[in-house]
This record gives C-alpha cells, sequence and structure tokens, in this order.
C-alpha cells in the first residue's frame, strides 16, 4: 500500500483534542485479572497495637502460672526488646518450659507479633497461619485476624494472606467497624470480598466491596473488583457504575491516598471501553442473530478515546477500538489506527492480530491481492515466531528451571534471539508475575538479613525456625511463579496458533470468493460494505487533511486515517 493512500486528520487546536465516536462492535473478551493491585495499603505505624489491646483474650482459662521464660519474654516484650522476647517464646512453643497449652498459645501469639516487629514477616505468616487452622480452638484466633492484614501492608499478593483472612466470618469483621478502626475495617471487609470473589461468590463480594468508605485508600481498588464481580454475573449496568465511581472520584478529587491515580484512571476508562463494547453486541436467544446498538459502542470509542497516550493501556484501547471500527464499517479509522501501532515508535509492541484485521478489512471491500499479502505477510513474520518460541519452551523440565529463565529475561541475560526477546518479555512482565517475583525477592531479603543477625539468635531454635520458614515459602514460591510463567508462555504460542489458524481461514474464504461460490451472509456484508462508502477519508470542521509522506511524527499518533476503496461489483 503507497504512502499517498495514508492520511491523518490533525485538530486546528491541538492533535489530541475532540472525541471520536462511531457506531459498531467490537468483540474483545473483557478480561481483568485480579491480579493488577497489591493486597493492602494499611501502614504499620496505624496498626501497633499494645500488649493489653491484643495480647490477652477476653477470659483467658486458668491452667497454671505462667513459666519463667514466658514470664522473661512478656516482660522483654513489653519492653521492646523483640530479638531477646523471640527467643523466649521460642522456647515456650518448642516444649522446652512445660508451659500449659494455654500459655504456649499464648507464647504463640506474641512469638509471632515479635517476628513482625523483627520485619521477618515470612516467620509471623507462618505462626499467624498456624493459629488460623486451629480456628476457634486457638485462643487467640480472633486477635491474629488483625495481624493478618496489618501483614497484607509488608506481603504481596501471593503469601496468600487473602484466603488466610477467608477462615474468618464476615461478621467477626464488624468488631473493628469503629471510628478508630475504621481504616482496619476498610481492609478486612476489602481482603474478605477479594477471599468470597476468589470463591465465586460474586453476591457476597460485592456487599463487601460495598462496605468500603469512599474516603479510604482502598476505595477504588474495591471498586474496581466490584465492576468485575458484575462483569462476571454479566450485570453491564451496575458494572458501568463502579468504573465511572472511580473515574468520578479521581476526577472530582474525592479520593486521597490513591496508588498511581493516573494509572487508576486508565485502567478504569479501558474497562468502561469494553463493558460498553460487550453490551453492544447483542445476540437473539432464540434466533441467535447479533445485532449492534450503535449508540452504546459510541459510547465505548468514547470511553476507549479516553485513555491518555501516556498510558501503558493506549496501545490496547487504539487497537481494541480498530475492531470497533471495523464492524462499524468504518474502515479508514480501523486501518489509521493499525498504521499508528505499526509506527517506529512502537518497534516493540506486539499486535499480531492487527495484520488479521487488516486483512479482513481488505477482503470484505474486494481488496483481494491486498488480504492475500496481509495473510502471507503474517505467516511471514510470525510463523518463524511461533517455532522458536516452542523450541525455546522444550528446553526446560521443571518450574524451577523455568523461574531461572524468568529472571533472565527479566535482567536482559536471557539467549533469546532479536526476533522473539521483545515478546517474551512483553508476555513475562504482567503485573501478577512480577508480584510473585516480588514476593521471592523479599523471601530472599529476610534470609540476608538473617545471615547477618549476631550467632546466637541465627543459631538458636529461633533462628533455625525463621530459615526453615523461609525455605519452604521460597521452595513453594518459586515453583509457583514458575508455574505461573510457563503458563503465560504456553499462552503465548496458543494464542499465535489461534490467530495463524484464523488467517488461514481467511485465506479459505478468499478462495471461495474467488470461485464465486460465498455463502450469503458473506455477500451480504461485503455488499453492505460497498454501500457505506466508510472506508473515505473524512474530515470536519474541526480537522484538516495531510498526505503521509512516510514520516511518523509524535503528535500526529492515533489520528492517522487509511483510505479504502470498495471494490466490490467492480
Amino acid at each position: 500500500m503507497s504512502p499517498k493512500h495514508l492520511w491523518m486528520t490533525v485538530p486546528f487546536s491541538s492533535p489530541r483534542a475532540g472525541r471520536v465516536a462511531a457506531a459498531g462492535l467490537l468483540a474483545v473478551a473483557v478480561v481483568m485479572s485480579s491480579a493488577l493491585f497489591a493486597p493492602g495499603t494499611l501502614r504499620a505505624q496505624d496498626m501497633d497495637f499494645s500488649i493489653d489491646e491484643t495480647g490477652q483474650p477476653p477470659a483467658p482459662p486458668a491452667e497454671g502460672p505462667p513459666s519463667e521464660a514466658l514470664a522473661n519474654a512478656l516482660r522483654l516484650y513489653q519492653q521492646e526488646n523483640y530479638p531477646a522476647a523471640a527467643v523466649q517464646f521460642q522456647r515456650v512453643v518448642g516444649g522446652e518450659s512445660q508451659d500449659a497449652p494455654a500459655n504456649v498459645q499464648k507464647a504463640q501469639f506474641f512469638l509471632g507479633k515479635c517476628l513482625y516487629h523483627l520485619h521477618y514477616y515470612q516467620s509471623a505468616l507462618a505462626l499467624f497461619d498456624e493459629i488460623g487452622q486451629r480456628g476457634e480452638g486457638h485462643l487467640y484466633f480472633a486477635q491474629t485476624l488483625q495481624w493478618l492484614a496489618q501483614l497484607a501492608s509488608q506481603l504481596p499478593e501471593p503469601a496468600g494472606i487473602i484466603e488466610k483472612v477467608g477462615r474468618y466470618g464476615v461478621d467477626q469483621l464488624d468488631q473493628f467497624n469503629t471510628a478508630e478502626t475504621s481504616e482496619l475495617y476498610n481492609q478486612l471487609v476489602y481482603m474478605m470480598g477479594r477471599y468470597k470473589y476468589g470463591q465465586g461468590e460474586f453476591e457476597q463480594a460485592i456487599d463487601l466491596f460495598g462496605r468500603v468508605e469512599t474516603g479510604s485508600n482502598i476505595y477504588v481498588k474495591a471498586k474496581f473488583f466490584e465492576g468485575i464481580a458484575y462483569i462476571r454475573m454479566r450485570r453491564a449496568r451496575p458494572a458501568i457504575a463502579a468504573f465511572r465511581a472511580i473515574v468520578d472520584g479521581i476526577e472530582g478529587g474525592d479520593i486521597s491516598g490513591v496508588d498511581d491515580e493516573a494509572r487508576m484512571e486508565n485502567l478504569a476508562w479501558i474497562s468502561l471501553a469494553r463493558v460498553y463494547y460487550t453490551a453492544a453486541n447483542r445476540t437473539d436467544s432464540d434466533t441467535g442473530e447479533r445485532s449492534i446498538d450503535g449508540r452504546i459502542l459510541g459510547q465505548a470509542v468514547e470511553a476507549w478515546a479516553q485513555v491518555d497516550q501516556g498510558s501503558e493501556y493506549w496501545l490496547d484501547g487504539l487497537f481494541e477500538s480498530s475492531w470497533a471500527f471495523f464492524l462499524a464499517d468504518e474502515y479508514s479509522r480501523a486501518l489509521g489506527n493499525i498504521h499508528t501501532l505499526f509506527s517506529p515508535y512502537f518497534a516493540d509492541s506486539y499486535y499480531p492480530e492487527a495484520l488479521v484485521l487488516k486483512g479482513v478489512t481488505f477482503f470484505v471491500n474486494c481488496q483481494i491481492d491486498n488480504a492475500l499479502a496481509m495473510v502471507g505477510q503474517f505467516h511471514e513474520r510470525y510463523d518463524p515466531v511461533r517455532t522458536e518460541l516452542e523450541q525455546v519452551l522444550g528446553g526446560f523440565d521443571d518450574n524451577t528451571q523455568f523461574f531461572e529463565f524468568l529472571k533472565r529475561v527479566r535482567s536482559g541475560e536471557a539467549n533469546l534471539s532479536p526476533q522473539i526477546r521483545g515478546i517474551v518479555a512483553t508476555a513475562l512482565s504482567d503485573r501478577t508475575l512480577l508480584r510473585n517475583v516480588e514476593y521471592v525477592s523479599l523471601l530472599d531479603a529476610e534470609e540476608a538479613r538473617l545471615a547477618q543477625d549476631p550467632a546466637e539468635f541465627r543459631n538458636s531454635a529461633l533462628g533455625a525456625r525463621i530459615l526453615q520458614d523461609i525455605a519452604v515459602a521460597k521452595s513453594f514460591a518459586i515453583d509457583q511463579t514458575g508455574d505461573l510463567a510457563r503458563g503465560r508462555y504456553t499462552r503465548l504460542i496458543q494464542e499465535l496458533q489461534d490467530l495463524s489458524n484464523q488467517v488461514d481461514t481467511l485465506e479459505l474464504e478468499i478462495a471461495t470468493y474467488q470461485r464465486g461460490t460465498l455463502d450469503q451472509e458473506t455477500q451480504n456484508q461485503m455488499t453492505a460494505a460497498s454501500r457505506t462508502g466508510r472506508g473515505d477519508v473524512q474530515v470536519d470542521e474541526e480537522h484538516q487533511l495531510w498526505p503521509f509522506n512516510g514520516e511518523y511524527w509524535r503528535d500526529e499518533l492515533g489520528f492517522y486515517r487509511q483510505q479504502v476503496t470498495n471494490q466490490c461489483g467492480r
């Protein structure tokens, strides 16, 4: 396609002014990983409870006086001498002091708190997990809940704290619904909501997310998961309301303490676009016929247009809206967006489906030679990529090896050809995967810190316990991270194979067209395309037309249009 066939529309006031609006449909699945967010933002200094607040059950059983070791440990804890206190608590937990069971449970709980103060978060979590497994049979089961929330601000989500909070009943959260502990309450209802969401109990999850106060720094996260829960229930209106609340809250300045407000606003916009887009596609339950609500699709396109060009979601929005333009017969806009995707500014971007869309666009406009060229271009560019990806995958026997490969990819030391290096790096850089990597790094840091502690602490029974807790957690985390990365990598290959199959199907459709035996539905679509004339580049009073001369300018990105002349019936 010659550069002279490419045009851009540039607004007089600004290259970014104006909103695109169109009618049509985009068949993009709404897939939003809950992994986009950290589990909590509660600070340790917000939850430093005294011994009276957290250390004493309402009615401790009279099972004998504390041993000398336990009494010394409690005294040292009050003095904030956490290393010495922890060593003594471990003696009680290990059975050296012959304390009664109630006193052992007290020592176990306080040992967990000591380890938290010493920044051995994984070992603290292991102790609180042991308490949680006992349920109401442990004297400190209820008191442990607030410390799990505190650990959620220190350990990433792969540590599994949400599942541990899920052991508690929802009614047990109400004790924290006070003015003094409101942020703790917000944190816990959010985490409980996440647990219910993970269990598929969407109605209860939505109720819990709705309890998070607007002024809370986790309000945006709660509203986002509320929106996703409604999507899982196929309820578009309340999902839209949830995402709108995020946009309105951030733009209105009603929300404070949100991590990366700009990212969250852009995420809400692209989520809104996907919901609108899906809602615009209607299928008759009786006949199976699909129809398009142009008004709702226009709202989707406008939502995509709100995603900031500097956002990590901008290219995704640009590509997704190109499908909407295609199905609305706005072919010049669809191919104009793809022209932007293939600009030198985004040389590392990976959108193989864009060639599929180009091929289909040319086909429905009876530009058979151009359609076949897209088929050939796809196979030429991506068949070698898929082959090499498969060869690399075959070189790993287990998840641990793949984890080491992931680390080399992230450091730029992986032995990969330029053909797939950027593709693999992109596929293995989603937020969920990076949080798993972060968890392993945190465990490495705790292990290194233990190695720097005094020998009497490091070589004690407590030191051995900490080391074992870290080793067990790290082994599991490495296996889990390797398995997750392998899954991402395998999915990359499968998606490329699926696109290759679509291209092959297009090639068969072209051959059928050339034989004159197309099915009636496809003929109708091509006839409709010939009548719309929407492949023409059109401008309004706010734009002017400039021919593309082969040079990309950053301010032009997103405003390109490509002339698509319909040749059907000629």
